[in-house]
């Protein structure tokens, strides 16, 4: 007569939780999944929540799209309004292509967390989801290290170029400049060039940048931007007096 193999351990365990899930009520049911499973129950989850993310990052990557603006502001104020208005009037000429303005994004290397700000910038980014960005110094410093700044003496059109010089908008600084892991820079890895446009003075600046220290607020072109067209619009919108 041939022998009944062993159970394994793990039908063993399964059977015996099974048995004790039976005979709770309701509501012990439910804590019991949870003491029992509730890593397993936060994997899956994490699991989901990841796959759904890169799902949205890819079907944002792909969206038809013109323009994709990131706006870090020094202040807390609101100036969705105004980029409402600027959307209507530039999709009025009918090309195809959505507006993407993202207010959302936070950056200030005060916060503790400022990092991740650094990451999800870098993410948005290398996977095209942003041609230009509103911001203070902060977030301007960053993208120079990344040297995702586009030169604009030479990237834009000359006459958008000679009009922001004659205006002393152009801002020159050093891209790519980063730390090594001794914490040292090497000059010599430096670029430097004009990569980003004052905006002190405008309409925009005046209304949305009252800020007591008188923190200064860019305009940058992305590098890697597909819309230069669209890009130099929205220039011309900010830096209207």
């Amino acid at each position: 007569m041939k022998k009944k193999k062993p159970s394994s351990i793990l039908m063993m365990e399964l059977k015996q939780d099974w048995n004790t899930f039976r005979k709770l009520s309701g509501k012990r049911k439910v804590e019991f999944i949870w003491d029992y499973y509730k890593w397993k129950i936060l994997a899956i989850f994490a699991a989901v929540f990841v796959l759904c993310l890169s799902a949205h990052i890819l079907w944002e990557g792909q969206r038809p799209c013109r323009l994709r603006v990131c706006v870090v502001l020094n202040t807390e104020d609101d100036c969705s309004k105004w980029f409402r208005s600027f959307t209507e009037n530039l999709i009025s000429d009918g090309k195809p292509g959505a507006v993407d303005v993202n207010l959302d994004q936070p950056f200030d290397y005060d916060n503790m967390y400022y990092y991740v700000q650094e990451a999800e910038v870098m993410t948005t980014i290398s996977s095209g989801r942003m041609d230009l960005a509103v911001c203070g110094s902060d977030m301007y410093e960053y993208l120079l290290a990344l040297n995702a700044c586009l030169p604009l003496d030479t990237g834009l059109s000359k006459e958008l170029a000679d009009t922001l010089s004659a205006q002393g908008r152009l801002v020159y600084g050093t891209a790519n400049l980063t730390e090594d892991k001794y914490g040292q820079v090497n000059p010599k890895d430096g670029i430097y060039g004009c990569y980003a446009i004052d905006l002190e003075g405008t309409d925009f600046s005046l209304e949305y940048n009252q800020t007591e220290e008188k923190e200064p607020l860019y305009a940058i072109v992305i590098r890697n931007t597909q819309h230069l067209t669209d890009c130099e619009a929205l220039i011309q919108e900010l830096i209207k007096p």
